[in-house]
């Protein structure tokens, strides 16, 4: 487990970098990338739409390009302090503190789950990849976004002391032992040489299995 799937420690490694965050992160994750991505759950106006692991509100502010209908989640409080800040005290998203391996919502609650830049930082990830496909309506989509794994074997070993890095193979592993069908995914990246982004699309089934 790397030093930031560490609960406390991505909580105060986010109290830092949330002061800088919305300038750094468009070096690995840009709009471009983030309406592509969105582009894929193919949402509607009147879809209710989870954010988690929402930090700042930049993928926020995408899928508020579709719906008004938007549930952000996040479990830094200084995260969730400047997307409160950047949308307002009348915003359309209601914020949420939390942990995503025990999202605070219903079973089938969501016509959409996305998630980006969050399930490096998750100590269970497949628990929090169940908890999106119990809060997800049966037969409906996620998108979930994480770092691709490197290939150089020094950036592997880095990559490994930090958070969860991981490959197609690995997210098929996840996303499988978590109940998704229809898994596919996208290897997006911001420039060459880069930080490489991948991006998984997966359906939960049309009838919920008991985990």
């Amino acid at each position: 487990m790397g030093v930031l799937e560490d609960k406390a420690r991505a909580r105060t490694f986010y109290k830092y970098l949330s002061k800088v965050y919305d300038r750094v992160n468009p070096f690995v994750w840009n709009e471009e990338m983030r309406d592509e991505a969105l582009a894929m759950l193919d949402l509607d106006a009147d879809d209710r739409v989870l954010d988690v692991g929402c930090g700042t509100g930049f993928g926020t502010e995408g899928i508020l390009q579709y719906t008004d209908d938007v549930y952000g989640l996040d479990q830094s409080r200084h995260q969730l302090a400047k997307a409160r800040e950047k949308f307002g005290k009348h915003d359309p998203v209601a914020f949420h503190y939390g942990d995503a391996e025990r999202l605070p919502f219903k079973d089938n609650t969501f016509d959409a789950v996305w998630s980006s830049g969050s399930i490096e930082y998750w100590p269970n990830p497949v628990e929090g990849l169940r908890e999106i496909r119990r809060v997800l309506e049966p037969g409906e989509w996620t998108v979930v976004v994480g770092p691709d794994y490197p290939n150089s074997t020094v950036f592997q070993k880095v990559a490994d002391a930090i958070m969860l890095f991981y490959d197609e193979d690995e997210a098929d592993r996840m996303f499988a032992e978590a109940g998704f069908v229809d898994v596919e995914h996208h290897v997006m990246q911001a420039k060459p040489g880069s930080p490489r982004a991948i991006v998984t699309l997966a359906r939960a089934p049309d009838e919920h299995a008991s985990d």
